[in-house]
């Protein structure tokens, strides 16, 4: 079975794209099922299901979805392997620009969208820093030379990445990125051992811990503070 990790900002098309590319996929005779993370609700499971794709919902609550990720990615796994899936895609959350989701000898795509803003790329860390691909969407609504701008953009910050642009709503480029997915040479037997490739955002704080008081003698742990001196 080979795993993919997709991940991306909120809103940017990451569900639509997978959608797409999984009609592709089927096409070709392979078994896809979706892994889908997600904070506090979602409905993307019900899009799944009505398109006969055998799906996992899992909601992180009040921890950081990340890192409910990884603690529950090796189940995931065992999961995609148990079933005889050819392909297990695991879908994150929007998640923040610092987030890192992504693990050693998986394939890593980022899908973010051309109205995020002209400088999102230089905002966005790991998680489209070293991905090994980058999903470019809503070109439909810019122009030709915005579109080549953002890339750039983009290109400037992961410049190992393939960047493709697909549309979410006609499926325009996802079989294209379909032929990428599926690798016999990165089949996956268990995910124990395997590192990620970029350090989770690091907080053990005394909010962390339930603390909702406002004032430095309540501040404990990983603490960080800003300088205001001239």
């Amino acid at each position: 079975m080979n795993l993919v990790t997709i991940s991306g900002p909120p809103s940017s098309g990451k569900t639509a794209v997978i959608l797409k590319t999984i009609d592709s996929l089927k096409k070709r005779g392979l078994k896809v099922a979706v892994a889908k993370f997600d904070c506090l609700y979602t409905d993307d499971d019900i899009l799944y299901e009505k398109a006969g794709i055998p799906v996992k919902k899992g909601l992180s609550g009040a921890l950081c979805p990340d890192h409910y990720f990884v603690s529950n990615v090796e189940e995931i796994t065992k999961w995609g392997l148990d079933n005889g899936f050819d392909i297990l895609i695991s879908e994150s959350a929007g998640l923040c620009n610092r987030c890192s989701p992504y693990i050693k000898g998986i394939k890593a795509v980022c899908v973010i969208d051309n109205l995020s803003g002209i400088n999102t790329p230089k905002k966005i860390g790991p998680m489209l820093k070293s991905a090994d691909i980058v999903v470019i969407t809503k070109g439909d609504i810019v122009s030709q030379a915005e579109r080549e701008v953002f890339a750039s953009r983009v290109n400037t910050v992961n410049p190992a990445a393939t960047i493709m642009h697909i549309n979410g709503l006609t499926g325009q480029g996802s079989f294209e990125l379909s032929t990428l997915l599926f690798d016999e040479s990165l089949h996956v037997d268990s995910l124990k051992g395997k590192e990620l490739r970029f350090p989770m955002p690091a907080a053990l704080c005394s909010y962390c811990l339930g603390e909702t008081r406002i004032g430095e003698s309540y501040q404990m742990g990983n603490v960080r503070k800003m300088k205001l001196d001239d």
